[in-house]
């Protein structure tokens, strides 16, 4: 097992940033780690790399007592942070030179990453002459390394235009065939695209730790409808398998159900049943950015 957190708790004075915190990973796992502003994802990330230290719990990885044996922990591990860490007046090589002495790794370890992150036509440059695309590149140059065998990456798509996206999405999605890769983002079709499982927290604590596939397979329908009339609470609440239900503006609604059966045909049937006319049905899918928000907006 390549991560193995068990009851972190973890407060700032007053208030309690993470709450008795679990969950693994195996090897080969590409996670998302997602959450609202101030869910406390960062500071599992920090915990998870030696940076802080919980008040309470345990944390291994790579079966290495991170709270006990940080320095050796760390060796096993690709850390990039949200702000990326560089020093940009240096030249990429040089950038990396200085991180390999740090790990006294061999030189030509250099090249392979700068190969594998593609780097190799802006290796020449000052690191303040790439663009952001290319300074995340050089900052996941940095954390892949010394070959860990645990990737952190927190927010690496941030600030990037939609081609450096695709770019780093794949570099993530290549380097988590060998790795365990961990990395937060708010971007959801990212985590989509790219992750087999997804962990959400709020509030310090976990919410969905699931298979993106198990999340996708549930019976929940959602539907806007339009009538050609203004309806009361009541007359909806007259559908069937309803869970819940939005009167967006005027007389359109956003309704959600649970059922396998297709719930358009019944809406349909009420229409009729009630004089109404549908001036528009829509079957929204249910994705993950929709999953998300039912699970953190209260």
């Amino acid at each position: 097992m390549s991560i193995k957190v068990s009851s972190i708790t973890k407060t700032y004075k007053t208030q309690k940033a993470l709450n008795k915190v679990s969950f693994s990973a195996d090897k080969g796992q590409i996670i998302g780690f997602l959450g609202p502003n101030g869910a406390g994802k960062s500071t599992m990330m920090k915990i998870l790399t030696g940076f802080i230290k919980p008040n309470s719990g345990e944390v291994f990885v790579n079966e290495i007592d991170v709270l006990q044996n940080p320095i050796q922990a760390q060796k096993t591990i690709g850390y990039l942070p949200e702000h990326n860490p560089l020093y940009k007046d240096m030249f990429v090589r040089e950038y990396l030179q200085f991180q390999a002495a740090i790990f006294k790794i061999e030189k030509s370890q250099i090249e392979i990453c700068i190969k594998k992150v593609g780097l190799t036509l802006e290796a020449h440059k000052k690191i303040n002459q790439l663009s952001k695309g290319y300074q995340q590149r050089v900052g996941l140059a940095a954390a892949i390394l010394h070959n860990p065998t645990v990737l952190i990456l927190d927010e690496p798509t941030t600030g990037l235009d939609p081609n450096q996206l695709v770019e780093i999405r794949a570099l993530i999605k290549e380097l988590g065939k060998e790795k365990t890769v961990l990395f937060s983002t708010h971007i959801m079709q990212e985590v989509e695209a790219v992750c087999e499982r997804v962990i959400i927290i709020k509030k310090g604590q976990v919410l969905v730790d699931k298979k993106l596939s198990e999340l996708k397979q549930n019976n929940l329908q959602n539907i806007e409808v339009t009538f050609d009339y203004k309806l009361e609470e009541q007359f909806i609440q007259k559908l069937p398998n309803i869970v819940s239900y939005k009167n967006n503006y005027d007389n359109t609604w956003y309704i959600t159900f649970e059922s396998k059966e297709d719930m358009r045909p019944k809406i349909f049937d009420f229409a009729q049943e009630n004089g109404l006319k549908i001036l528009g049905l829509n079957a929204h899918n249910k994705n993950l950015e929709t999953l998300f928000r039912e699970v953190t907006s209260n």
